[in-house]
């Protein structure tokens, strides 16, 4: 710290945006030093951010100490794909390597900031990486082949399958022309049963203000009352926690929080931890009702913790009753919204990426897995023909028979939906690796090896169907708000609701998909933060 100009910068940083007291100045005099006032870590999820406000270079990243000079760099603009946010980003690369990632400033998104893994994840691009397609031999042991001869063997087997024994199921990471790309495969091959990973907030996908931020990110500092159901913001959408602490700072805004003990960074009320509270909400019965009623922008957040539910249907009916009685769905406000997960999940629900039933993987025969890796495939089939295609050799892998290599978001052109619906584009920012290919173009050359030829060669080509299907992922940059009204509403469901409490989706902030579990950094970030808990 001996380039340090005690600016404080950092300190007011850690105290108004990250909301925790970690960071302070101590010392007096010619011994005055910015530093934690005893040994701890600082332990925010946007901690990396004080590298970029730092005016004088005494905070820096430790991954990219001494390892390129900013002349030597090319920088990509692109988004992030660890969340469903979609923050602005550019990835700064050397040669075929990605070398760090810094935010872009985007007002309506994530402003100027980042979340600490959308910043350092990027050293698992490197690692553990499929490079060439791969069959598993007698053996059991996978042997590198061509192309032509994995595509045909994949082609061979779904041939032999019946149609209602095909599914489908896209990762988180994937994006929307891939999907369409695959739903459209599945569909010529007689099925229909195609899905992306996680539950989503609704069997269906025919309302999308059922399954997007209707409020908009920006729209959260209009609010005055926020109510948080099944969800912690903090660790499932950092900035859009990020928003939340800055409008409650400003307005004083209240919060009330629904699920299990969790550390917030902003004064809220703990409810309660389940169902229960929640009918209390709903007949009024609970004291924070008043404080739902006599707010003028209140907004309701319900969160993946309750996707995973099997009586999510009950809750969300619930959701919608708390959400009349205060008059939170009106013309010119809506303040209904859903936090999506993974940035794969808005426009798989756009482009109708519905499984059709939720056992379906039981009497499955053909499993095309492209990118899934957190799928339970324990009541999965012996028998069953598992296709994985994906950038890295991850949980699926194992059960894979035939392995296409694909390219990660760095290295694809690709269109994503953030959870309040606004699509963005990825730009390739890197080469791929070994052999791997785009995922649209591995199942476009699969489509003709099968005989079912999809009508699309490029890029713009199926831009265009996608355009019949969904046009909103076609205008970039702009959020399409979904038509909703207090009449949408869905009626009551007359089913009870589980009484188990509600639990957070996020076990592990810094490890939630394939990149991250291959970051060496986020190994690490996620060790100091079990040792400190």
């Amino acid at each position: 710290m001996t380039r340090c100009i005690q600016c404080t910068r950092c300190v007011r940083f850690a105290t108004e945006i990250a909301g925790v007291q970690d960071l302070g100045m101590l010392g007096r005099g010619s011994g005055e030093e910015i530093g934690t006032y005893v040994e701890k870590l600082m332990t925010s999820e946007l901690s990396g951010n004080v590298i970029d406000i730092c005016p004088v270079g005494a905070l820096t990243s430790k991954p990219f100490a001494f390892k390129a000079r900013n002349w030597e760099l090319k920088g990509t603009e692109s988004i992030d794909v660890t969340d469903a946010v979609g923050s602005n980003i550019r990835i700064d690369s050397r040669g075929p390597e990605v070398m760090r990632i810094l935010p872009r400033l985007n007002e309506d998104i994530n402003e100027e900031w980042i979340s600490d893994k959308t910043r350092f994840f990027y050293d698992g691009l490197k690692r553990q990486r499929l490079n060439d397609p791969m069959i598993r031999g007698a053996d059991g042991r996978f042997k590198a082949v061509s192309w032509r001869d994995a595509l045909a063997v994949v082609a061979e087997v779904i041939h032999q399958v019946k149609p209602d024994e095909i599914i489908g199921i896209a990762g988180k990471l994937s994006d929307a022309e891939s999907m369409m790309a695959l739903k459209d495969f599945l569909n010529k091959m007689g099925s229909n049963n195609i899905s992306c990973e996680g539950n989503g907030p609704n069997p269906n996908a025919d309302l999308r203000s059922g399954y997007i931020m209707n409020t908009s990110i920006s729209g959260l500092e209009k609010a005055d009352v926020f109510l948080l159901v099944g969800t912690q913001p903090r660790v499932e959408a950092a900035m859009v926690n990020a928003r939340i602490r800055k409008t409650v700072r400003a307005t004083n805004a209240k919060v009330g929080y629904l699920g299990p003990s969790a550390d917030f960074n902003y004064d809220h009320e703990h409810l309660g931890a389940g169902p229960e509270t929640l009918t209390e909400l709903a007949e009024g019965r609970h004291p924070f009702c008043s404080v739902l009623s006599n707010a003028k922008n209140p907004v309701i957040i319900v969160g993946a913790g309750i996707f995973e539910r099997k009586d999510k249907e009950v809750i969300f009916s619930v959701v919608e009753t708390i959400a009349k009685n205060i008059n939170a769905v009106r013309p010119d406000w809506n303040g209904l919204n859903t936090l999506l997960l993974n940035a794969a999940q808005a426009a798989a629900l756009d482009l109708g990426l519905v499984p059709e039933s939720d056992k379906s993987i039981e009497s499955a025969k053909f499993l095309y897995l492209m990118g899934a890796d957190d799928m339970n495939l324990e009541k999965l089939p012996e028998d069953a023909f598992v296709v994985y295609q994906g950038h890295h050799g991850d949980r699926a892998v194992y059960r894979a028979n035939v392995i296409l290599p694909s390219s990660a978001f760095s290295e694809k052109e690709g269109t994503y939906a953030n959870t309040e619906g606004c699509a963005q584009t990825t730009v390739p920012a890197v080469p791929t690796v070994g052999d791997a290919r785009d995922d649209w173009k591995i199942i476009r050359g699969l489509s003709e090896v099968a005989g079912v030829r999809l009508p699309y060669d490029t890029l713009g080509a199926i831009r265009s169907r996608m355009q019949t299907v969904a046009p909103n992922l076609l205008h970039v940059d702009e959020r399409e708000p979904a038509t909703f009204s207090s009449s949408s509403l869905r009626p009551e469901v007359k089913e009870k609701m589980d009484n188990a409490p509600f639990e957070i989706a996020v076990k592990n902030f810094y490890m939630t998909d394939s990149i991250s579990r291959a970051s060496k950094i986020m190994a690490q970030c996620s060790a100091l933060l079990s040792k400190k808990s």
